[in-house]
């Protein structure tokens, strides 16, 4: 059937209060209710599988945590299983000396009865009796008239009254009573009075503090807006005689789903007290949330009196134990309740929290108040325990400012605004593929794949592993004016996994490095934005840089203006480490996958490759570290051999010349020490050696003595040589670490033939896991020129005879 068109030939409206000059529209509420929770009895009822004991157990344990010191635990006369409840609590003492348990009753005086023998011997316990008063349950459900509507609400008060008279007299239990004219929104307001009065007037003892008399006014059914309950609450509290003596409680449904306003309406119209449930269960569609009552004074600045700070926990129990979720977008308690999914929303929190950091960072100083104040967030998520991983979250919709924040509260990156852009497409273009929401791993994984960042696992093809930054003076500089520094880069690069030594020089760190990376990769890029900002204090600080590349253009305005340009972003202790990695990192995203030109040493005239250079390859290549002596007479014999190559070498070729040069190979064979005896003398404290070795290959047999090892080696050598060899210099150290290590050893020796001709050095390098035999082995190494000088020189002789 159709909705009707015009609803009111079937629905009545309600009937407005004539309230002259109301006050409650002006009033302000600075100060909390008295809660009563009445999940266990009215959010208990309204479940399709009410609670066991054991539930209703875990959730009175719950409130008495939250803080409750009013709780309506049952409707004991309705089962025995709400009756035992009742006796286990007071049996078991679960039920504080500061806690008053609240029990329900119909007016029927053999279920009062029974409701006042459930809580006897506790030691505070409200005994709340209703009975309905509006006009079509007078006349529909009970055929009663008024008369007899309040005879029955006097009768059975009188009957509460004697026997719970008794109950204290027999155990001790101070009682209160509480009288409900069930479906006061719907009743005539001067017919509630006049039954409430008559109620009083039966009970007899209304007095002061915890002698109140509770009158219950509930909306049963929620018939009108909050409003017209505020008139009916403030009519009832303005007439009602004896008003000292009464707490006026509220207990409003959501029908119409107004309760919260009509609640807190209510308290401005003068009630002292609440019931309602945990996120607001009950019949229909529940009765009065108080969490959200609760907190809603909390963002006044007004302690509500219960504790929320771990809500997900209360979160969790209700909904095992009522068996039904609570919705994402209920206030507070939802899990979407703190989320920003719009992009417009997410840059206004993430403007927000920047600016109360700087503003409670200034009240701090001034010693004044730090007041929360952020878009679209009433209350700070973590006063309820909550964190902010879930303030933002991203999907197809989001912006820029909400993906940011996210890598700022996780990564501790606060990227500059143009990068936000270029990451914002990166992750709209997943999400727009992907079809689903973002999550924080997912952004945060992006980001590190995007930029290379964050250790190993990221890095792209070049990656940075040492560096120094050195400067000298400017070309052309005054005498008597501050001279400009160049700043000249020289470090160690990783290049497709191959570490590589390269050099260049320009202004900065930066320039120098993107001149180096111009000069040896053919990588032409330029700075065009930079920015950095600290992450942490004090010693544990570091610095991140951010970094936009654009394509060398023809003049500096093209460059400026290019539309292609590349983002990277580097961390490190060191400003200008963190600088140089953001320069990498946009880097490898300018290079792609395209293949790189063989990176070369340029060692010919003018060139920027000196002998460090070539030293710093054989250490990264081979794990070698070159004595000076050593490498001055390498880097001579790599410009020789780069002569016929334009001043230009490889890598490859770079090692190669250097394990020909000195015999270093690190496998068995052209140079190896078989086997060998080293013998001390006792008579001249000399040593003598003889062994078995291979020299260029060829197995020979040596014996001699000298001081130590290498003299007695170098003595051997020379009882084969018309000429005379003695080292001149003798360098070693370790390779590696644990069991794996082993000797390197660095042998020169001098060499001079027959008569004084010809003299030339030669070195040796060779490892070892033992440091006699690397020893050894680096002297044979050396001797293979030797062994050369001295074959040509017999047989000069020779062909002179």
């Amino acid at each position: 059937m159709p909705m009707l068109a015009d609803p009111s030939v079937k629905y009545r409206p309600y009937t407005p209060l004539d309230l002259p000059n109301r006050q409650w529209p002006a009033k302000v509420n600075r100060k909390p209710p008295i809660w009563l929770s009445t999940d266990l009895r009215d959010g208990n009822q309204a479940l399709a599988n009410p609670m066991t004991v054991a539930q209703k157990t875990i959730f009175f344990d719950t409130l008495l945590k939250c803080g409750f010191k009013e709780i309506e635990i049952a409707y004991p006369a309705a089962s025995d299983t709400d009756f035992n409840f009742v006796r286990g609590l007071i049996e078991q003492g679960k039920v504080p000396d500061d806690v008053w348990i609240q029990v329900l009753t119909p007016a029927r005086e053999d279920l009062i009865k029974r409701t006042v023998d459930a809580v006897a011997g506790a030691k505070r316990a409200i005994i709340h009796m209703y009975n309905a008063t509006c006009h079509t349950f007078r006349e529909v459900v009970f055929r009663n008239s008024k008369e007899e509507t309040i005879r029955l609400a006097v009768k059975h008060t009188e009957i509460v009254r004697k026997l719970t008279e008794e109950c204290t007299a027999k155990y001790g239990t101070q009682f209160r009573y509480e009288y409900s004219p069930e479906t006061f929104s719907q009743t005539e307001p001067e017919f509630a009075l006049e039954v409430c009065e008559a109620v009083k007037k039966a009970w007899g003892k209304a007095g002061l503090g915890d002698e109140r008399i509770i009158f219950n006014l509930p909306a049963t059914v929620e018939v009108g807006p909050p409003n017209h309950y505020a008139d009916l609450v403030e009519h009832f509290c303005r007439n009602i005689s004896e008003r000292e003596k009464i707490v006026i409680s509220l207990h409003p449904h959501n029908d119409r789903g107004t309760s919260i306003a009509a609640a807190e309406l209510g308290i401005l119209a003068g009630a002292d007290r609440v019931e309602g449930c945990l996120f607001g269960n009950g019949e229909r569609t529940g009765n009065v949330d108080l969490v959200n009552l609760a907190l809603n004074l909390y963002t006044q600045g007004v302690h509500p009196g219960v504790d929320f700070s771990d809500i997900q926990a209360v979160i969790d129990v209700v909904t095992a134990c009522n068996d039904l979720p609570v919705h994402p977008r209920h206030p507070y308690a939802g899990e979407l309740v703190f989320t920003a999914f719009s992009g417009s929303h997410q840059d206004a929190i993430k403007k927000g929290f920047e600016a109360q950091r700087i503003r409670h960072q200034k009240a701090e100083r001034d010693g004044s108040m730090k007041y929360w104040d952020i878009p679209y967030l009433p209350i700070d998520p973590a006063d309820l325990g909550c964190t902010y991983e879930a303030v933002i979250r991203v999907n197809a919709q989001s912006g820029k400012g909400g993906i940011a924040y996210i890598v700022q509260q996780h990564l501790g990156l606060e990227m500059p605004r143009k990068m936000q852009i270029s990451f914002y497409q990166v992750i709209q273009d997943i999400a727009d593929r992907e079809a689903r929401e973002m999550t924080v791993e997912d952004i945060t994984t992006a980001f590190r794949k995007t930029y290379h960042f964050g250790g190993s696992s990221y890095e792209g093809r070049l990656a940075l592993k040492s560096y120094r930054i050195s400067s000298e003076p400017a070309p052309g500089g005054v005498t008597d004016e501050a001279v400009d520094e160049r700043r000249q880069f020289d470090g160690t690069i990783s290049v497709d996994g191959v570490l590589r030594v390269i050099r260049g020089d320009g202004n900065g760190p930066l320039s120098a490095l993107l001149d180096a990376l111009r000069t040896h990769l053919d990588i032409d890029l330029s700075v065009r934005e930079y920015s950095e900002h600290t992450i942490g204090q004090d010693q544990n600080a570091k610095a991140a840089s951010y970094v936009e590349l654009v394509p060398q253009g023809a003049d500096v305005k093209e460059t400026r203006q290019s539309t292609e340009s590349w983002w990277g972003v580097g961390v490190d202790s060191d400003i200008a480490g963190s600088g140089l990695r953001a320069v990498l990192s946009a880097v490898n995203s300018a290079i792609g996958d395209r293949q790189l030109p063989e990176l070369k040493l340029s060692v010919g005239f003018n060139a920027t490759t000196g002998q460090a250079d070539v030293a710093s390859a054989i250490l990264h290549s081979l794990q070698l570290e070159l004595p000076r002596r050593l490498q001055a007479s390498f880097f001579e014999v790599v410009q020789r051999a780069a002569r016929d190559q334009g001043g230009e070498i490889s890598y490859d070729d770079l090692v190669r010349l250097f394990r020909e040069t000195y015999g270093y190979y690190e496998e068995e064979g052209r140079f190896a020490v078989k086997s060998f005896k080293l013998e001390h003398l006792p008579e001249d404290g000399r040593a003598k050696l003889s062994g078995d070795f291979i020299i260029n290959g060829k197995p020979v047999t040596l014996e001699g003595d000298g001081n130590g090892p290498l003299s007695a080696a170098v003595e051997a050598v020379n009882r084969g040589l018309d000429g005379k060899v003695s080292i001149r210099e003798y360098a070693e150290h370790s390779i590696g670490e644990g069991s794996e290590v082993k000797a390197a050893s660095y042998v020169e020796i001098a060499y001079e033939g027959p008569g004084g001709s010809p003299k030339f050095n030669t070195w040796g390098v060779a490892i070892d896991h033992d440091i006699t035999a690397s020893g050894l082995k680096a002297v044979l190494a050396a001797t293979r020129a030797v062994e050369n000088a001295d074959k040509a020189t017999k047989a000069a002789a020779a062909s002179q005879q």
